[in-house]
């Protein structure tokens, strides 16, 4: 398996992101500080990390798939772009979906069925995945009709159906 060299500059006590098991994709990257995210609420989430991705690369934030299914928090630009050339600290934009009412429950991300409330990310919380990707370039050519080239399936938003 490939692997490429990204620098990392970590805050104290913060933890390095790492593949949970050999053949992950992503890597389970921590929430730096203990953070509330009421209901309807956004809120970046520092990681204490910076990195010096090697031109032609990005990094993806992409959203953990248990915190997904298991809590009404959303990662809310997923997936993100972290470019070769940002050099600031990753922070995870997340936004809690759950109903506001006036009385909120408070809940960890340990817990489970979904409960909708206020939501405690705690320091050292995994929260969402980095995944490397190398970026190609983009080469416009100027065509008349790009309809005739390749295939046509014709067809716009929603041509081929829901099932």
């Amino acid at each position: 398996m490939e692997k490429i060299k990204v620098a990392i500059e970590i805050s104290k006590d913060e933890i390095l992101p790492i593949y949970a098991t050999p053949t992950d994709a992503g890597m389970d990257i921590h929430a730096y500080e203990s953070i509330y995210i009421k209901p309807q609420e956004t809120k970046i989430i520092p990681t204490g990390i910076k990195v010096a991705i090697p031109e032609g690369y990005e990094i993806q934030i992409r959203p953990r798939s248990g915190l997904s299914y298991k809590t009404p928090l959303r990662i809310a630009n997923s997936v993100g772009t972290i470019d070769a050339g940002f050099r600031d600290e990753i922070g995870i934009i997340m936004t809690n979906t759950s109903e506001f009412k006036e009385n909120n429950d408070l809940y960890i991300l340990k817990e489970k069925g979904n409960k909708k409330g206020t939501y405690l990310i705690r320091k050292g919380d995994r929260i969402a995945q980095l995944v490397l990707q190398k970026v190609p370039r983009i080469e416009w050519e100027v065509v008349k009709d790009v309809s005739k080239i390749g295939t046509n399936r014709d067809g716009g938003f929603g041509s081929t159906g829901i099932q």
